[in-house]
This record gives structure tokens, C-alpha cells and sequence, in this order.
């Protein structure tokens, strides 16, 4: 009798419990709402918060007067480089950011006072290769549920604008690169939405059909001559939206004029005037309007393979990737599947580093004039008028006055924060040979920023940036040796990417 009594007070007392634990689980209780508000009160402080914030836009009202009356742009060391690109309604931020340290060696090897780069036609191959990469994926995938978190993934976005610097490598030295004389940007290039959605819908129904044939036939040879026909039709999407990019071009650049010739051109052509009558001054007039045209060198034809040969050259396999990935233990390498672009090509990796080896290496090369890529999340604390990126730009703490504080891990690991954005760096200011702020170019276009520029404080860089793409060069062997290692393999929607 005593053990069915303990029974009946054990079930009496886990029904309790249970019927507890279901009450905290229920939504938003009138009583709840009630105890709240009955808590609420508008101080001083917060009535004339709410006046200003429904008449004012919150980052002006937040924006800290401290901060931009300490800001300037001064630069111990800057890089040579001219024009600011623009990427428009595009994801190509990684691409524009890459052809960005190329820039300043196409400028110096040919000394010229401007170029630009072909955008869509690496854009063009991307997209291209994309397209394969996932119909290979779907045969990869093809015994997996379509719900598959994997293939959801693949599904969601199946052709996007987005890449990394591996993307570029491997399209550099697969395709080469042209001039944007040889093929111009288009409305579709810099705006792709629509365009996008289409590649997307053309090969997600590809998908469907290859997947459909394996049911039926068990047969991947078959699936890959239905991918045959899909990439015959992204082909047309895209030569319709961006054109057909060429196996060759006809290609030449101004010369500048030897400064040594110029001068003796200009004595001589004073010279000549000194003695001569009004008429004959105004002939001579027109010759000097004609001795000052600057040359251009001799037409030639090149690849877009001998183009990159000739004027860079620049080895993009001898660059590597280096983060700060707060999640995971320093001294390790990392690699993040599914964000290669070519499906024979490489995904993103990296080794994990102190926030003072990515400075001590980007320093190190900015001094050496070479400018360095990296990846950041470029959202907060950045005023695009300006060109401002310090932490603690917005003091949106004292407007809602909360602690509103969450450290750089727990950021990212909560999805608060993300590596949405490529630039360079094309400058630093050392004090006593440590930095104080960077120097960034951006691919907004000049009308955003300091034209085109921002101006990145220390303080910004410990807390936004995750990569850095360097060479090898500037690293020392301890960090070299970290990419030695096996790589840990993440998946794609791994919050660090």
C-alpha cells in the first residue's frame, strides 16, 4: 500500500511539474503585457528620444560628434593607384576587390595615368562555371532527399554573385583577364536580379529533369548529357544578358611622352617662335597643339591568357587566405566546402591567426606598396558619405540607454554580424610603427565615401574584419605551416562564411 501511495505522489508530482514547465512555454499572457507596461515610464531621457527618432533618422541622431571631430586622412604610407571602380547592383565585391590589387601593376608596368579592368568578363565565366558546379552537384547529391540541408542550400541559390578570393584565382589563371575596352559592362552586369533569377529557374528545372532520369534509370551518364543541354541554354542566358566574350582582341595604351624628348620639343619649339612673325607664331601654334597629342603604342592582338602574361603576370596561387575566426581555435586550417566556383577548382580556406599577425603581415606588404585584399562585415559603424568606419561610430547605447554590447565570437556565432564585403587596402598610418587607421578602396564608385575611399581606424579593423588574402612572401613560416595541416572541412552556411 505504501509503494502505490509513493507512485501516486511521484505521477501527482511530475503532472505538476510538466503542467508548470507548460505554462512558462506559452506565448505573450495579457498578465504578462500587463506587468511590463505597468513597469514601463517615459524619464526625460526617453521622451525626448522618442521625439527625436520619429523626426530624424537614427543613425543621424546617433552618429558621435566625438568621433568625426577627431577623424582626418592623413596616411603615413599610401599606394599609387588611380580611378575608383564600381560594382553597381551587383554581388561582385570579391571580384572588383581582386582586380583592385591588380590594378596598381597594370598603372606601374605601363605607367599609365588610368585603367580598368573587364569586369563582366570574368563575371561571364563565373556565372558559367557556377552553373556547372551545381549540376554537378546534383549529381554528387543525387541519392540525397531534395530536403537534404545540402541540396536546400544548392537549391535556394543555384547561380550567385557572391564568391571568394579562391574564385578569383582560379578564374584568373583559367580565363586571363581584359581590359574593359574589349568588352563593357552592360545593363544586366550591373544590375543582376533579373538576370539571376532566370539562370536560377532554368537550372533548378535542369535539376529536376536530371534527378528524374536517375530515378527512372539509375544512369548518371544520362544525367550528365541532360546537364549538356542545360549549360547549352545558360550559355544563351548569358551571351544574351552580358555578350560573348572573346577568345581575342586587338589592344593598344597611351605612352607617355620621356620627359627628357618633351623638354627639348618644347626649347625647340620656343626657340623657333622668337624670330618669327605673327602669321608664322600662329602655324607654329597648331604644330605644338599637335607635338603635345600623346602617343599610343602599336595595335596587337592578344588572348585574354597573353594579355595577363604581358602586363601582370602576377602569380594569384602564391596569395593565400588568413583570418580571425573568433569561433575556432587559432592555428588551424580551415576549409568551407561548397564556395569553389569551378567544380575542379578550389574551395575557400584559410589559416586561422591573431588579429596582430593579420596587421603585422598587411603592413608589411602595404610598406612594399602592394595592396591587400580582405573580407569584413561592412555594416556596422561605416558612414558611406563620409567614408568613416571606427567602432563606435553610432552610439545607439546612449539614444536606447541599454547595454547593447555582444563581443566579436558570440557576433558571429549568433549570426549577428557576417563576412558580407571585399575591398582593399591601399594605405596605413603608423605612429611609433603600430596603426592607426587604413586606407580602403572600395567599389561603390566615387560618389560614395571620401571619393571612393574610406578611411578604416584600428579599432574598426579588430572588430569587422575576418580575412586578409596575402602572398606568401610577406608570411612567416609558422603561419605557411598552418596550411600544411589537414584542413577541418565546414559547411557551407558555417556562420564564419
Amino acid at each position: 500500500m505504501a509503494r502505490q501511495l509513493l507512485v501516486c505522489l511521484l505521477s501527482l508530482c511530475f503532472i505538476f511539474s510538466t503542467t508548470v514547465l507548460a505554462q512558462e512555454k506559452t506565448g505573450l499572457s495579457p498578465s504578462l503585457i500587463n506587468k511590463i507596461q505597468a513597469k514601463f515610464e517615459l524619464d526625460a531621457h526617453a521622451r525626448s528620444m522618442r521625439n527625436a527618432l520619429t523626426s530624424v533618422s537614427i543613425k543621424d541622431l546617433s552618429e558621435d560628434r566625438k568621433v568625426l571631430a577627431s577623424h582626418n586622412t592623413t596616411f603615413s604610407h599610401k599606394i599609387e593607384t588611380k580611378g575608383i571602380s564600381n560594382q553597381k547592383s551587383s554581388g561582385r565585391c570579391w571580384m572588383f576587390a581582386g582586380f583592385n590589387i591588380l590594378r596598381p601593376v597594370v598603372l606601374k608596368n605601363l605607367d599609365l595615368d588610368s585603367f580598368e579592368f573587364s569586369h563582366i568578363y570574368l563575371q561571364f565565366w563565373d556565372k558559367f562555371e557556377k552553373a556547372n558546379t551545381f549540376l554537378e552537384y546534383i549529381i554528387e547529391f543525387r541519392d540525397e532527399n531534395v530536403q537534404n540541408r545540402t541540396v536546400t542550400f544548392l537549391m535556394k541559390n543555384p547561380c550567385p554573385d557572391g564568391g571568394y578570393w579562391e574564385n578569383f584565382a582560379d578564374l584568373v589563371t583559367k580565363y586571363g583577364v581584359l581590359p574593359k575596352e574589349a568588352m563593357a559592362e552592360t545593363a544586366s552586369s550591373e544590375s543582376t536580379g533579373m538576370m539571376n533569377k532566370n539562370l536560377n529557374r532554368i537550372l533548378r528545372k535542369h535539376a529536376g529533369i536530371m534527378l528524374d532520369l536517375y530515378r527512372k534509370n539509375q544512369s548518371v551518364k544520362r544525367m550528365r548529357a541532360a546537364k549538356t543541354q542545360a549549360l547549352t541554354e545558360v550559355y544563351k542566358i548569358l551571351v544574351l544578358n552580358l555578350g560573348q566574350p572573346p577568345r581575342e582582341f586587338a589592344w593598344r595604351h597611351k605612352i607617355k611622352a620621356d620627359q627628357d624628348e618633351k623638354k627639348e620639343r618644347d626649347e625647340e619649339g620656343h626657340e623657333e617662335g622668337d624670330d618669327e612673325d605673327e602669321d608664322e607664331d600662329e602655324d607654329n601654334d597648331d604644330e605644338i597643339c599637335e607635338d603635345v597629342v600623346q602617343p599610343v603604342s602599336e595595335v596587337k592582338i592578344f588572348t585574354p591568357k597573353s594579355f595577363y602574361k604581358s602586363f601582370i603576370n602576377v602569380d594569384v596561387t602564391k596569395y593565400i587566405n588568413i583570418a580571425d575566426d573568433p569561433i575556432r581555435a587559432k592555428g588551424t586550417h580551415n576549409e568551407v566546402q561548397i564556395t569553389k566556383n569551378l567544380y575542379d577548382g578550389q574551395n575557400a580556406h584559410y589559416a586561422n591567426v591573431s588579429k596582430a599577425t593579420l596587421k603585422q603581415i598587411a603592413i608589411a606588404m602595404l610598406l612594399d606598396n602592394q595592396a591587400v585584399y580582405f573580407a569584413a562585415d561592412v555594416s556596422p559603424n561605416q558612414d558611406s558619405k563620409k567614408g568613416i568606419m571606427e567602432a563606435g561610430l553610432y552610439d545607439f547605447e546612449s539614444v536606447y540607454d541599454m547595454d547593447m554590447s555582444i563581443n566579436k565570437r558570440r557576433r558571429l556565432l549568433y549570426r549577428d554580424s557576417t563576412v558580407n564585403h571585399g575591398m582593399a587596402f591601399i594605405g596605413v598610418d603608423l605612429l611609433n610603427e603600430v596603426s592607426q587607421k587604413w586606407l580602403v578602396e572600395n567599389s561603390w564608385g566615387s560618389d560614395r565615401g571620401k571619393s571612393g575611399l574610406w578611411t578604416m581606424y584600428d579599432n574598426w579593423f579588430d572588430e569587422y574584419v575576418y580575412n586578409l588574402i596575402v602572398h606568401k612572401r610577406y608570411v612567416p613560416q609558422d603561419v605557411l605551416d598552418i596550411l600544411e595541416k589537414p584542413a577541418k572541412k565546414l559547411p557551407v552556411w558555417d556562420p564564419m562564411w
